[in-house]
């Protein structure tokens, strides 16, 4: 009985509960509605909450969620959706050209408005409305869909929205759903905006909120939000045809500068409408579609535009566009590799030009050559120093030119690449190129540091001359026959020395410490020589002349000797005394007895000191100051003192022994004096010829001398100044002609050979065998630093110590191979 008891009240509680679940529903349904009409002032949400509680208790969960699902789905369908169709015309489509298209663009964008407004409206409604109906419903969601893994009523009817409204088809246009519309209207709006026009962007925000509320399954997971599935890529698609549009008109409408700005301002737009229109999530993603359109795909175009591109931007100093352009070119190309062809082409084409100007000076330097024989012929002391000082400027021009260049591309590289270290190696590697293009890169290089340790430096404080030397360094940098600028430095350092040029000797120690900071001490070791026999030479005249006072010399006229010791493997003895004409070796002076005198007495001494050496006197490398007595018209003797070369002052000796109006001739003082011809000739011009240095007087007078014209001692000689100084007359110039070039070239390219050598004895020694590309790898790799050897150079250089059994060829080896013989 009992069993038929609780049967009876189970059938009982069945229909007792359908009819309570129909009254609880209709008054839940009726909620609802008064809750979507925005009349839910009067509910009582406590009873509501009460009514769902009670039916889920019961296990009718199930069905209060499938009608509320119904419920929503047909209020979306009947009231909603007619609300926004309503506001919907074909015109909103993007691209639309029918004849309902908006003629006006502010008509377009009402309209538009108009369906975001409608959108908008709904969504907040319906999420209005959907968290009231959550509150009241709470209890099925957290015990139903909970147990039985079904989404929120919240989330159920987010996705009703998105099925019953925004995907829903528009009447008369196809499949097109009211989303298509949607995102035709913002991407629309966008575009208004780009071309200028003012849009409501909190109304388009609103919109793209919903897309980001609602996702494309109920899992609702970040990747499946609508806005990025379904929207952001037609914004990215329409958004890179734009700009592959606008990069094309751009080019052919705009200079580069108006395009970099413009570029740089679409960047800036954009990143700005992400943060206030559309959404944080697609900064990173149209910031993509810009670089690809407008930088990466045109960025070339721009660099070489005629006119505007980055070459007028260099020559031009448009340092904020160059800065523009390397900005916009780092957001694509890491390495900078059309920027940094363009700058190194562009310092090869100006380095270039430097070149060509500074060879077409030399080349025009033997038509000034003839002028300064004619020059000398009429007597104008000052002319014979023109063409010289023209040449050498010619020589200091081109590195201050390629100084110039080096300051300005500096700037460019601080101010305008932010110091950006492969451009900055794309700008060595161009000044690299085209200085050591130029033959004589090293020879000027030489004599822009000889003119400015003599003259330049003067009246300059010591960071002025620090930083004069940190440039010409900053020049040998790039220099890579750095053998050949030694050569030459050597060569004008012996002569700034010898004859006391040099302003400063601090300066010239200094420039030795930049040069061994720069290229190495093995660089410097015959330079700091050469100072060391300047100091020991000073010491060396003091203690003669101490042993001479000692001696008690009774001759009152005995000349005073400032003598010069010179290491001959440390100085540049075959540059400071050239073979000559005919090829012999130079001719040993004959001095006169008085000068023979003090010669034998310091070789005495000298020789007393360090036995076993031989001393060679260099008389073209000296000078000399006498007195000179010339008779005025009263009866007075004048004294002029004279600064003159050794072999000047030989001549001139000369003449003491000589009658009043008797004569040499050209071939007598030869046979006296054992000079040279050319070194004769041209100290007979410096002594006969210049107009005011005339000592002597040539007879015939003309510039040229002939064995037979005759010479006289000039006692009419007047000069308003008590000291002259008589410049010995040049034959050439500081800068070498083409036959001394060659002459330089050839004795380098010898003592390349015994360095290659020493490489690769060095290199075999510690190997023993090795191949021979890589034995040729790493002669290079090591001399690079001097020179760049000639890969030729080093075969021959190979086969003669092979020749010599310093080394042998292995016989069995795969590969060409050497090893080393002890």
């Amino acid at each position: 009985m009992a069993n038929t008891i609780i049967r009876g009240s189970k059938a009982l509680g069945n229909s007792n509960d359908a009819i309570d679940f129909d009254t609880k529903w209709a008054v839940l349904a009726s909620s609802l509605r008064e809750i979507h009409t925005k009349n839910a002032s009067m509910l009582s949400f406590e009873e509501l909450y009460r009514n769902a509680y009670q039916l889920v208790l019961k296990k009718r969960g199930e069905s209060l969620y499938e009608r509320v699902k119904e419920f929503e789905e047909a209020w979306l369908k009947l009231e909603v959706r007619p609300r926004i169709l309503a506001v919907i015309s074909s015109a909103l489509l993007v691209g639309n050209r029918g004849p309902t298209a908006m003629t006006t663009t502010d008509e377009k964008r009402v309209a538009g408005e108009r369906l975001l407004k409608a959108l908008k409206q709904a969504w907040e409604d319906h999420n209005i409305c959907m968290n009231m109906t959550t509150d009241v419903l709470m209890y099925m969601d957290r015990v139903y869909c909970t147990d039985n893994r079904k989404p929120s009523i919240f989330t159920a009817s987010m996705a009703q929205f998105r099925d019953h409204v925004l995907r829903s088809p528009v009447p008369a246009h196809g499949n097109k759903s009211i989303a298509t519309f949607l995102y035709s209207v913002i991407m629309d709006q966008i575009h208004m905006e780009r071309d200028g026009d003012i849009i409501d962007k909190a109304l388009i925000r609103s919109c793209v909120y919903m897309l980001e509320g609602l996702y494309e399954s109920e899992e609702e997971e970040e990747d499946n939000k609508l806005y990025l599935t379904s929207f952001e890529p037609e914004f990215l698609d329409a958004s890179r045809r734009f700009y592959e549009g606008e990069g094309k008109t751009l080019l052919r409408q705009a200079d580069a500068g108006t395009f970099c700005r413009h570029t740089m301002r679409r960047v800036t737009e954009e990143q700005d409408r992400c943060r206030s229109t559309l959404s944080p999530l697609t900064s990173p993603k149209i910031k993509a579609v810009i670089e690809d359109e407008l930088i990466r795909n045109n960025i070339r175009e721009v660099i070489e535009l005629q006119g505007s591109g980055v070459k007028c931007m260099l020559d031009d100093d448009r340092l904020e566009e160059l800065q523009m352009i390397y900005e916009l070119i780092s957001r694509v190309d890491p390495r900078k590799e059309e920027l940094s062809r363009a700058v190194q082409r562009r310092i090869v084409e100006l380095g270039t030009e430097i070149n060509t100007a500074a060879m077409n000076n030399s080349q025009a330097q033997p038509t000034n050559c003839t002028k300064q024989d004619s020059d000398k012929a009429e007597g104008d002391g000052k002319a014979s120093e023109k063409p010289m000082n023209l040449q050498t400027a010619a020589a200091i021009r081109w590195v201050d030119d390629v100084l110039q260049l080096k300051q300005k591309y500096d700037t460019v590289l601080l101010a305008a690449f932010h110091s950006d270290q492969g451009l900055q190696t794309a700008l060595s590697r161009s000044f690299t190129d085209f200085i050591n293009v130029f033959e004589r890169s090293s020879e000027f290089l030489s004599l822009f540091f000889d003119e400015n340790m003599k003259k330049g430096i003067k009246g300059k404080t010591e960071n002025e001359v620090d930083a004069l030397l940190d440039k010409g360094i900053t020049l040998l940098r790039y220099v890579q026959d750095k053998d050949m600028f030694e050569r030459y430095y050597k060569k004008h350092l012996s002569r700034r020395l010898l004859m006391k040029r040099s302003i400063s000797m601090d300066a010239e120690r200094q420039m030795i410490s930049k040069m061994k900071m720069e290229v190495g001490n093995t660089f410097t070791q015959k330079i700091e020589a050469m100072f060391k026999d300047m100091a020991v030479s000073e010491d060396l005249s003091s203690n003669f002349k101490k042993h001479v006072a000692r001696l008690g010399d009774p001759d009152p006229k005995r000349a005073e000797l400032d003598i010069h010791v010179l290491t001959s493997t440390m100085w540049p003895l075959e540059a400071m005394a050239p073979t000559y004409y005919d090829g012999e070796g130079r001719p040993m002076c004959i001095f006169p007895p008085q000068i023979e005198r003090v010669k034998h007495g310091f070789e005495k001494f000298y020789l007393d000191k360090h036995s076993g050496r031989r001393l060679t006197w260099q008389a073209n490398m000296g000078t000399a100051d006498i007195r000179a007595y010339f008779p005025e018209s009263k009866g007075k003797i004048k004294t002029r003192e004279l600064n003159v070369s050794t072999y000047a002052m030989v001549i001139l000796l000369l003449f003491n022994d000589l009658p009043p109006g008797e004569s040499y001739t050209c071939e007598e003082l030869q046979a006296r004096t054992n000079m040279p011809l050319n070194e004769l000739t041209r100290n007979l011009q410096s002594l006969a010829v210049a107009a005011k240095t005339r000592i002597l007087i040539k007879e015939p007078m003309s510039k040229d001398i002939k064995l037979s014209d005759k010479f006289f001692f000039n006692e009419s000689f007047y000069s308003q100044f008590t000291k002259i100084k008589i410049g010995v007359v040049t034959s050439g110039n500081k800068v070498e002609d083409q036959d001394e070039r060659k002459e330089t070239e050839k004795k380098n390219d010898e003592s390349r050979g015994g360095s290659i050598e020493a490489a690769i004895v060095r290199i075999m020694k510690q190997r023993k065998e090795l191949s021979h590309q890589k034995l040729i790898t790493e002669v290079i790799q090591q001399l690079t630093t001097r020179f760049m050897p000639d890969v030729n150079m080093v075969k021959k250089r190979i086969e003669s110590l092979i020749e010599r059994e310093y080394l042998e060829r292995v016989e069995d080896s795969n590969r060409p191979a050497y090893r080393y013989l002890a």
